[in-house]
């Protein structure tokens, strides 16, 4: 039977009101179901193991992903609803102050309870009550941004657990394999690249920033003018090759070529390359999610901080592009590149010939707030605007990305010393 056509503004509403939530429900189902595939390779005591401070247990991910969802859109909302558990909100907030109190970050690989069955069990809560409520509940552009929010969340927390899993899964001396397929040649790189080109651009008066209704982290807006001089930016990112010579020029030894505190932070850390190489007689050897490969010379640099993609980019008479620069250079392209969940992806960045995806790009600007910048209101307000302070921008995604998670306008952001992220370096002059 063929519906009767919406020849009324009240039927036209109610058709986009369940289209919005069909899509709604379409992209929940989606992105949780992607979090859960990306814990498929685990085995039950990979769940628990945090190797570092910085870094959380792939259980505490799923949890805490649960918890945003239960915290921010079913307690508010659903008449009656009551926690899965009275304690998980202590054991799996993290960060937000105005929601309550929270356990120690440094000490979530001491949760050996809940365990992994109870932990998926909370999920499995949550989903069903989110989906039961929102397959009727009056979509409200409010409540759409916060579903929204929640999502960009959890896939913020995909690539976090893959970026946790490879560094918990380093510490461990057999170098165990997270997933053991590669596509054709994913080991062989590009072959002979020969020198980065540039591009260039002409500099002047120019808007950056997330505009519209599309949605974005408030971190994004508003949408601002920015001046720049003429620039170049380099066509593809710095390879592991070219980094080599870097080291192998004294790169690390050389004072003149690092600021202060990166002298510091790689002395104080006897740090000599990239995260995750070794070196046995003249040969390098990197860790990956692909278990120990060897450092192919063609393949991107990753796993760099701050401190050394600067300190590259000063030895080869260059710099870091600022976020200005990146953003108005690659504004205009399509997002596109090697992003986690793709077909035939590889968990070792690769030239793609786009500036997206691969390996993160340190840029030279501080993380601060845009001009007119404002929080949104409640606790929600503190997912971005007070970690402004001590940390560097970063740009374009890596292949740990999820494939639908990147625009132009989204910044990235992590201290200088952070070497467990998949960044990279692109140039800039």
């Amino acid at each position: 039977m063929t519906p009767p056509a919406a020849d009324s503004g009240e039927l036209s509403h109610a058709d986009s009101t369940a289209d919005v939530t069909g899509e709604l429900l379409a992209r929940y189902r989606s992105v949780r179901a992607f979090t859960e595939r990306l814990c498929a390779p685990l085995h039950p005591e990979d769940y628990v193991v945090q190797s570092m401070p910085d870094t959380s247990p792939a259980k505490w991910h799923l949890a805490h992903t649960s918890w945003f969802f239960e915290t921010f859109v079913l307690q508010p909302r659903v008449p009656g609803y009551a926690p899965h558990h009275p304690q998980f909100a202590v054991l799996f907030n993290s960060y937000y102050e105005a929601v309550g109190p929270r356990h120690p970050r440094p000490e979530r690989g001491m949760l050996s309870r809940p365990s992994v069955d109870e932990v998926y069990a909370y999920r499995r809560a949550v989903d069903v009550a989110l989906l039961a409520w929102l397959a009727s509940a009056e979509v409200s552009a409010e409540l759409r941004y916060v579903l929204e929010l929640g999502l960009s969340h959890e896939e913020q927390h995909q690539e976090l657990l893959l970026t946790d899993l490879q560094h918990m899964l380093s510490k461990n001396p057999i170098a165990p394999v997270y997933t053991p397929h590669l596509p054709p040649a994913a080991n062989g790189g590009a072959g002979q690249l020969g020198a980065a080109g540039y591009d260039r651009f002409s500099g002047g008066l120019a808007e950056i920033g997330h505009a519209g209704e599309a949605f974005a982290f408030d971190n994004e807006r508003p949408r601002h003018r920015v001046l720049t001089e003429p620039y170049e930016v380099a066509q593809r990112l710095v390879t592991a090759g070219e980094y080599l010579t870097f080291m192998r020029d004294g790169g690390y030894t050389r004072p003149d070529l690092w600021l202060s505190d990166g002298w510091q932070f790689i002395h104080e850390h006897g740090i000599q390359m990239p995260l995750y190489w070794e070196e046995h007689d003249g040969v390098y050897s990197r860790f990956s999610l692909h278990g120990m490969v060897p450092v192919d010379p063609a393949q991107p640099v990753c796993h760099v901080s701050f401190y050394e993609a600067d300190a590259y980019a000063r030895w080869a008479g260059a710099r870091l592009p600022t976020e200005p620069e990146w953003e108005l250079a690659y504004a205009s392209k399509p997002v596109a590149g090697q992003f986690a969940g793709q077909a035939q992806t590889s968990l070792l960045p690769a030239h793609s010939g786009s500036p997206f995806g691969s390996a993160w790009v340190w840029t030279a600007s501080p993380y601060v707030a845009y001009p007119g910048f404002k929080p949104e209101p409640g606790a929600l307000g503190e997912y971005n605007g007070k970690f402004m302070c001590n940390q560097m921008v970063l740009r374009g995604g890596s292949c740990f990305t999820p494939a639908n998670h990147l625009r132009a306008t989204y910044r990235n952001f992590f201290p200088p010393t952070a070497r467990w992220q998949v960044t990279g370096i692109r140039l800039a002059r």
